[in-house]
């Protein structure tokens, strides 16, 4: 492989994506838009800078290890086999719909059965990819609807799993007609049962404590490493010793690592990398889709769109209504499937070297893909607002619906060290609600077992607040003195902006930062130990509490005024003292 290629195709790729997201933003548009935009422009199929599609789609197939990797560790197996009564036959009804509508239209328009079924069955799968970014931004992909979704996901995966051991054994020139369509489905689920088998395993014992010597280490490229190898390398073993996709065995490693108390850590830590690479993605789709064929099959694009973005959600809504899930449910869940994905190109991929569908059905593929994925984030939109009007809320009841309700008698405490130890017990004593977030993992192991709650990761990290409940948070208290507190707290306010922060530093030069950043309140080490000192020289001629209160704040307000006046170029002098 060049090197040089693979650097040109890595800064083209990210660099578009970057300029034409960033204008499909600003234009109000999805930046998936953007993202298949930069494909199309660095390729193969329009003037100017050719990227090298074979590297991107490498590059494409580690964001997308990486992302199901990321699902898994926020799905527990519980709540997947808890949706498997909808995902398991929702899947097979919704497959078997899609296929044959565009299986009948494709028939009227001249071709066979064949073709029209199979790219039927590429088109009936979604893109995991795609529906995990549009859920995630509704605040969906956690919640049933989100659960449901995936779990179907996966069994469309596992179909298409089937269907790719089964078509060269029925189609290939060169077929053993000795081989047998059973005996290669039984040998790939006794793979897949096994796999599943050794993964739960896996997660029961074998992660747990792999990842906990390396964590006693504290070293975060050493925890990182550890587990972007678990990724990958579950992800490489599924697919070359048991046959499945490396995002179905990405997505099982993460449901493996994910049972452990480094899920979080895990997460937020870890996978740096993941949002370049899963845009990357995208970029790779782009790079397929020839223009040209918009004019060259128009007839044939419209069909397979039709049944994509109409036909296959409308059968998917449907089915989830029929198993016993509220209409409120069904419209987000059929809205999700409204495009396809990584699988459906694969599928096609292997139906073009076996001679079943032609280059016209190909291009629609394609561009039935592209403008679906577009399309994807709008349509769910607003299925997801039709589905809130039918429950009896309103834009502005959705908007709310977005944002947990906050409570006041939750917090967030950062750091468990002696003030930590301190300010946790204080919180106990009025009934305050703490959670407690930590990068010791023995003092977390403790806490969890003496019943309370506390996360093992890093703060520093996006998504560990998340993981801690600060949407529904009432305070965050940072007890430790950490070095970017104040990118902690602007963040922290991003997440929920009516939470109260109180701010622990060393010096009192670091408070007018913490102050400009939104803390609520801030303790400086140094300050404090004057106030307690000033405060005993003073404890005698004090005669009444309230006069030494008064006494105790004049003396902050000095002491935090004046590195403020410092910093705006004012004279200290001239901030009252009292």
């Amino acid at each position: 492989m060049d090197e040089l290629g693979v650097l040109i195709t890595f800064a083209t790729g990210l660099t578009g994506a970057l300029v034409f997201g960033y204008l499909a933003l600003r234009l109000r548009f999805s930046p998936i838009i953007g993202y298949l935009l930069a494909g199309i422009v660095v390729g193969p199929f329009t003037p100017g800078i050719v990227a090298n599609r074979a590297i991107a789609e490498q590059f494409a197939e580690i964001g997308v290890i990486l992302l199901l990797f990321g699902i898994g560790l926020r799905f527990h197996l519980r709540e997947l086999l808890a949706v498997w009564r909808v995902a398991i036959p929702g899947a097979l009804i919704q497959s078997t719909i899609s296929t044959t509508a565009l299986a009948v239209l494709l028939r009227l328009m001249g071709w066979d059965w064949t073709s029209g079924f199979i790219l039927g069955m590429a088109i009936s799968v979604a893109s995991t990819v795609v529906m995990a970014l549009v859920l995630a931004e509704w605040h969906d992909l956690h919640a049933k609807i989100g659960h449901i979704a995936v779990g179907w996901t996966v069994v469309e995966d596992l179909l298409t799993v089937a269907l790719l051991l089964i078509l060269p054994i029925i189609f290939a020139p060169d077929r053993s007609a000795g081989q047998s369509i059973g005996a290669v489905l039984g040998l790939a689920g006794l793979k897949i049962v096994v796999l599943v088998a050794i993964v739960v395993l896996l997660g029961k014992w074998g992660v747990p404590r792999a990842l906990e010597l390396i964590a006693k280490t504290r070293s975060r490229e050493l925890f990182t490493l550890a587990v972007l190898v678990l990724a990958v390398g579950i992800a490489v073993g599924s697919a070359k010793i048991f046959g499945v996709s490396m995002a179905l065995g990405a997505f099982l490693a993460g449901l493996a690592v994910g049972r452990s108390e480094f899920a979080a850590r895990a997460a937020n830590d870890a996978l740096p990398m993941r949002d370049a690479f899963a845009v990357l993605f995208f970029v790779s789709v782009g790079m397929l889709f020839d223009p040209r064929s918009l004019i060259q099959v128009p007839l044939i694009i419209t069909a397979v769109l039709f049944v994509v973005v109409v036909a296959k959600p409308l059968a998917a809504m449907l089915t989830v209504r029929a198993l016993g899930q509220p209409l409120t449910s069904a419209l987000p869940i059929g809205a999700a499937f409204s495009q396809v994905g990584e699988f459906s190109f694969i599928l096609g991929t292997v139906a073009i070297s076996l001679g079943l569908i032609e280059a016209s059905g190909w291009n629609a593929l394609v561009a039935a893909s592209i403008i679906s994925i577009a399309l994807n984030p709008y349509i769910y939109g607003w299925a997801r607002r039709l589905g809130s009007r039918k429950k009896g809320g309103g834009p502005v009841q959705i908007e709310a619906g977005r944002r947990a309700a906050v409570n006041p008698n939750r917090c967030i405490l950062v750091g468990y060290g002696p003030v930590g130890r301190i300010v946790h017990r204080l919180l106990l004593e009025r009934g305050v609600e703490a959670t407690i977030i930590d990068l010791n993992l023995d003092t977390v192991h403790q806490l969890n077992t003496e019943g309370y709650a506390a996360l093992y990761g890093d703060v520093l990290r996006t998504g560990t607040l998340e993981d801690a409940g600060i949407a529904t948070a009432g305070s965050l208290i940072l007890s430790a003195d950490i070095e970017d507190a104040a990118e902690i707290i602007k963040h922290a306010l991003i997440l929920n902006p009516d939470l109260r922060i109180l701010v622990r530093c060393a010096h009192l030069r670091d408070a007018p930062a913490l102050y400009r950043a939104g803390a609520t309140i801030v303790a400086a080490g140094e300050a404090e130990v004057g106030v307690a000192l000033a405060e005993v020289v003073a404890a005698g001629r004090q005669p009444t509490c309230e006069t030494a209160a008064e006494h105790r704040e004049a003396i902050r307000r000095s002491l935090y005024d004046t590195p403020e006046a410092a910093v705006e170029g004012l004279e200290p002098g001239r901030h009252e003292t009292g």
